[in-house]
Order: C-alpha cells, then structure tokens, then sequence
C-alpha cells in the first residue's frame, strides 16, 4: 500500500512549461523589441515634424492672413501683417497687443485686432521637441532648429 501511494505521488498530472519553453519566448520577444523599438523612434520622430510643421503654418497665417478667405470680395483672414501693416517684431505680438500699436478702427480696417492664435499655455512659442521657435522678421521667416535638418517657413 505505501509503493502505491508513493506511486501516485509521482504520477500527478502536472502541467506547465519547461525552462528552455520559456527562454525561447523570451528570446522571441526580445528579438521583437530589438526590430520594433527603432520603428517606432522613426514614427514619433516623424509625427513631431509633421506636427511642428502644421504650427508654424498656423503661425504664418497668425502673421500674413490667410488670402483664400474672403467674404464680400475683401480678405476676411488679415492677419497680424494685413491688420497692422508690418509683420510681429515677436511671435507674443501674436497674442498680446503691443503698446506701440493701436486698437482695431472698424472704419480704417487697421490696428491690432488680436489676439491671432491661440496661446494655450505658451504652447505657440516652441515647437514639439519644446524648443523655442526663431522668429525673424527681418528675413521673413520662422525656423525649427530641433531636428538635424531645420524646417524654414517663409511668410
């Protein structure tokens, strides 16, 4: 009776995976990783610059207007540069009215008629790696310096 019982004991049914069955799935997923994480660098890289690309487009508009929209034959979107009739000595120009520059005239159609983006949180000022846009008005231009090949947009 006890070889029995002895017996059972070491006929249980028992279930599971064995060592080398889990080294290979580690190995597996470690081989996953290793092909997937580079793609997925590619991927976010890229979304950054599409995504820094369409704010400085929304900054140009903020600056030049945006000359497709019209109602009643006239330009309605002016911008900053179409309002004032210069372009933002700075990007803050875009939200707050500088002192220097007087209040929309309904009649004359000139003067600060802002704010012209929006400024949730700063957010206008950099790009997506949050690095500060270069802005100059000089050369008419907004620029990106985070990525190895700077993006330029002409305004």
């Amino acid at each position: 009776m006890q070889q029995q019982t002895r017996e059972n004991f070491f006929k249980l049914d028992q279930s599971g995976f064995t060592l080398v069955e889990l080294v290979i799935v580690i190995v597996v997923l470690g081989i996953l990783a290793a092909v997937a994480i580079p793609k997925f660098g590619t991927i976010t890289e890229s979304s950054k610059i599409s995504a820094t690309k369409k704010e400085m487009m929304s900054l140009k508009r903020a600056i030049a207007g945006n000359p497709e929209v019209v109602a009643g034959g006239k330009a309605v979107d002016r911008g900053f540069e179409g309002d004032v009739g210069f372009a933002p000595t700075q990007l803050a120009d875009l939200v707050a009215k500088p002192d220097s520059i007087p209040a929309y005239n309904k009649l004359t159609r000139l003067g600060w008629n802002g704010p012209y983006i929006d400024s949730t949180d700063g957010s206008y000022l950099s790009d997506a790696w949050e690095t500060a846009y270069v802005y100059q008005p000089s050369s008419r231009r907004i620029i990106s310096t985070s990525t190895t090949d700077s993006i330029f947009i002409y305004f």
